[in-house]
């Protein structure tokens, strides 16, 4: 990387629902997203994330992509995931060095990891 070239950020995500009235109504349940209407529904930015934004990793896999969302209580979570139709993937471990992380997918089944505040 040359001394005038910089890192580019992640500025936006996107999630390709085949129910969006369910994900909507799966979403703003579980995280208190607000979800604005029409096929392509704004999601707003949340408050007390990573500043300046957020980061991001890659490692070996099958392909796609990962939504990490900032909770205050995985276990409370994980229990309100199943009953809004989701699935628990994985329970709750300590990343050596780091949080507290499980892992979900939403009701059409896209993954999702649970970051303890």
């Amino acid at each position: 990387m040359s001394t005038s070239d910089w890192p580019r950020p992640v500025v936006h995500w996107h999630l390709e629902a085949r129910d969006l009235d369910k994900l909507r109504a799966f979403y703003a349940e579980l995280f208190s997203w607000r979800i604005g209407d029409g096929p392509i529904a704004e999601v707003q930015a949340g408050f007390g994330g990573p500043e300046p934004g957020p980061g991001g990793h890659l490692q070996e896999g099958t392909g796609g992509f990962s939504l990490y969302v900032q909770v205050r209580d995985i276990p409370e979570t994980l229990r309100r995931t199943e009953e809004l139709g989701g699935s628990v993937r994985f329970g709750s471990f300590d990343v050596p060095g780091g949080p507290t992380i499980a892992g979900i997918a939403d009701p059409e089944g896209n993954p999702l990891t649970l970051v303890q505040q």
